[in-house]
Formats: structure tokens, sequence, C-alpha cells
């Protein structure tokens, strides 16, 4: 047996709107309602390719504890690494949406970086791979 890839992220959300709008902004994505659960207030964030990679649902606190302890961290989790695309234009798009972000490019390594907290404090790192 083999893991062949990830599948999705799972988010609490404090905001399910706020947090679907940051992925949609800075990612260009698309929060649509669950197709196996309608009624439900979560959402998936599609990417551009038609994968919700993204889950994002409504904070429980029978299930995740009350709100100042779900958002604190993500347990054992320190970070989502997400690959992606033109990294110039990341910088400038979080510029544009004022977010505090970090770049980080390595000496004689194969790509860059950004770090970027979601509004749920979800520390996301951007890998940028150079063809």
């Amino acid at each position: 047996m083999a893991t062949i890839g990830l599948e999705h992220i799972n988010i609490v959300a404090a905001d399910i709107k706020a947090t679907c709008s940051f992925y949609e902004a800075l990612f260009g994505m698309e929060a649509r309602p669950i197709p196996i659960m309608p009624d439900y207030p979560g959402r998936w964030i599609y990417n551009q390719a038609d994968q919700p990679i993204i889950h994002v649902q409504v904070h429980d606190p029978e299930r995740h504890g009350p709100l100042g302890d779900a958002r604190a961290n993500t347990g054992a989790i320190d970070h989502v690494a997400l690959a992606c695309e033109d990294f110039e234009g990341m910088k400038a798009r979080c510029e544009e949406l004022g977010l505090d972000y970090r770049p980080v490019e390595i000496e004689g390594a194969n790509f860059r970086q950004i770090f970027v907290n979601d509004p749920d404090n979800v520390l996301l790192e951007l890998n940028f791979h150079a063809g």
C-alpha cells in the first residue's frame, strides 16, 4: 500500500465567510456548498483544477472546545504547505490584500517560499518550485 497524495485540509473557522473569502482572494479559488451535505453550513474550496482541496467547517464547541482554544494552534500540525505558481504575483497579491507575509529565498535552493496566516491562524507555507 502507498499514499498517493494529500486530498484536502480541514479548517475549523470562527467565521466561514471570512475564511472562504481569504482563500478565494489570495488563490483565486472558489468556495461552494458541500455537495454531499448541502444543508451543512461549511464549504469546500476548489482550486483551479476543480479539486476541493480546502474544507472549511463551522466551529463546534462540543467537538473543538472553546473558540479561543481551537484557534490558538493546530495541535501537532505546525503548518500546511501548498505548491504554488508565480512567486512575484503572490507577493503582490499579499500586499494588495494587506496581509502580513514572509518571503523566503534560499541561496542555491530550487524553490522559494512565502509564509502567511489565514484568518483562523493556520500557517500556510506557499512553495514555488523552479522549472
